[in-house]
């Protein structure tokens, strides 16, 4: 299942920009979003400057905040052909679980609806600070039901932390598991997550879907089982919003084991423990896996995986060594 929810999440009426098709949902029709039918503050009308003023406020607001984060600060790849400033809207899009039309039609000032639900993603995908995330919400006439939220961002900081703590494997997840950045070591644990597209790096989809990180766990069967008790334990506070429900519906399609382990509504706590890693690269890792948290809140954290003995650490100092010499590979040019 896509994480484009476009089908689902779009406005009543208007023209596709993608298809150029025009849409029509009938008189008082709202968006799937959970927003209301146009009235009051949900819908625009009223207001300072009026409805118009504040829909293109806020469209041209989206587009500064999208325009100065590189895809680096979300872990995407930049790619050689770029041209646009910061990300792509289909990027936004996809960070945030909703629909490339329907966030194309909101950087168009289109009147449509957007929930809380939306924003609070939206917020989250453009690392909006708190005072950027009050006025998201104020543009949009919603009420912030998180306000004090904090939106989980990757610094500059953070990322020299990570490569820092080289050989050591680390790397910084959210409460949903998606990994937001990660060091060469970590990356090359389990599996080639760069070799991965930036929507399966999340540690569900990949022990339930990815062969070659099933292949790494040796516990497989308990992991399973541990992954999706703590995402539903965690789930309990983001049940409405977008991108934690693509993310169950995008599993339940793909893997029958996770269907089954769901349905049992098991919840387990996110308490770290030794694992058993069998590197594809350097053989059987001993590792102490600890989560620690980067706010006042369970939600983003930076996860290390700390060498339990003599080899272990001799094994990852190893995997780290292959990857930078790759790394150099890569770098010298091909004779023409």
């Amino acid at each position: 299942m896509s994480l484009d929810t476009a089908s689902t999440a779009g406005p009543a009426t208007g023209t596709d920009p993608a298809t150029g098709t025009r849409t029509d949902a009938g008189p008082g029709a709202a968006s799937a979003s959970g927003a209301g039918t146009g009235t009051g503050p949900a819908g625009g009308s009223g207001g300072s400057g009026g409805p118009d003023v504040r829909r293109h406020e806020l469209a041209a607001f989206l587009r500064s905040r999208r325009e100065r984060i590189s895809p680096e600060q979300v872990g995407l790849p930049r790619g050689r052909r770029r041209r646009t400033p910061g990300l792509r809207r289909e990027e936004v899009a996809q960070l945030s679980a909703v629909g490339v039309t329907w966030y194309t039609w909101l950087e168009q000032a289109r009147p449509i609806q957007v929930s809380p639900q939306v924003l609070d993603a939206l917020a989250g995908a453009l690392l909006l600070d708190p005072t950027e995330r009050t006025h998201l919400f104020s543009l949009a006439g919603q009420t912030d039901p998180h306000p004090e939220t904090p939106c989980p961002t990757v610094t500059p900081a953070l990322r020299a932390l990570l490569d820092q703590m080289e050989p050591v494997p680390a790397a910084v997840q959210n409460s949903r598991y998606d990994f937001l950045a990660y060091n060469r070591t970590f990356g090359r644990l389990f599996c080639d997550l760069d070799a991965r597209p930036r929507e399966d790096r999340n540690s569900l989809w990949l022990a339930f879907t990815d062969e070659d990180f099933r292949a790494a766990v040796t516990d497989l069967p308990e992991v399973l089982l541990q992954l999706a008790g703590k995402l539903r334990a965690a789930m309990a506070e983001h049940l409405a919003e977008p991108a934690w429900k693509a993310l169950v519906d995008r599993l339940q399609a793909a893997s029958p084991e996770f269907r089954a382990i769901w349905a049992r509504h098991d919840v387990v706590d996110q308490s770290g423990r030794t694992k058993l890693i069998r590197n594809a690269e350097v053989g059987l890792l001993r590792m102490e896996h600890t989560n620690l948290w980067l706010g006042p809140t369970a939600g983003p954290r930076l996860v290390t995986y700390v060498p339990l003995d003599a080899a272990t650490r001799a094994a990852v100092e190893r995997l780290q060594e292959i990857v930078l010499a790759e790394e150099s590979a890569r770098a010298v040019p091909t004779p023409v």
